[in-house]
């Protein structure tokens, strides 16, 4: 019995040991799209509380050690200078939760060689988001920017006050689909103003309060 229950004790310990185990969370993750917004429209606290929720959702997900802001412009309201949203994301590149390069920089983000689309436009939890034909649909990411990442020189209201409100006002919103209608509405970043800066507005255009976040 010894020389029998012996290998199996050994086999058992080298099955214990080698057993394959759940993947390791990305760490290197770099981009995403949240899988869930505020809840609250686009009042997401500004661009403080935008960036707190993007680094919220990806330590829930398992990546840590990162600084994560969102891609969000801001207009020069109430004290407050204007901010562009290419000039807060870091450098590049950046990956998302499946590894795949969606950007190698500023440049190459704002450029038709970006890799952004439903299938690469993931959550941080890896997951693709609903766009159009889908139900339902949430492809209006939030970005108060133009084609190029900046800020809006109109003087009309493009970031729902900064990020501040949900009831009055409007916001500029992409595709991450690349598809749909609107000004340019194959662009992940600016295909046309929201309805307005409530839940139930931004729902209404096809959005849920969703937007881009970038490991800087």
């Amino acid at each position: 019995m010894l020389a029998f229950r012996l290998p199996l004790t050994l086999a058992t310990a080298f099955l214990t040991t080698t057993a394959p185990t759940a993947s390791a969370p990305q760490q290197d993750l770099s981009f995403f799209l949240t899988s869930a917004g505020a809840g609250n429209g686009a009042a997401l606290g500004g661009l403080e509380g935008a960036d707190k929720h993007c680094a919220t959702l990806a330590e829930a997900a398992g990546v840590r050690g990162k600084t994560w802001h969102a891609y969000l412009s801001q207009q020069a309201l109430d004290g407050k200078s204007a901010v562009h949203a290419r000039d807060r994301i870091g450098m590049g590149p950046w990956k998302n939760a499946k590894g795949v390069v969606v950007a190698t920089s500023v440049d190459d983000l704002h450029s038709d060689n970006n890799k952004l689309s439903k299938e690469n436009s993931l959550t941080e939890k890896g997951l693709p988001v609903n766009g159009r034909g889908d139900t339902p649909n949430t492809h209006d990411i939030l970005t108060g920017s133009t084609l190029d990442g900046r800020v809006s020189v109109d003087p009309v209201d493009s970031t729902c006050k900064n990020w501040t409100s949900s009831g009055d006002g409007s916001a500029l919103v992409g595709h991450h689909d690349r598809q749909g209608g609107g000004v340019n509405p194959t662009s992940w970043n600016f295909a046309h103003p929201s309805r307005g800066c409530s839940q139930e507005n931004l729902k209404a255009s096809g959005g849920a309060g969703l937007y881009y976040c970038f490991a800087v």
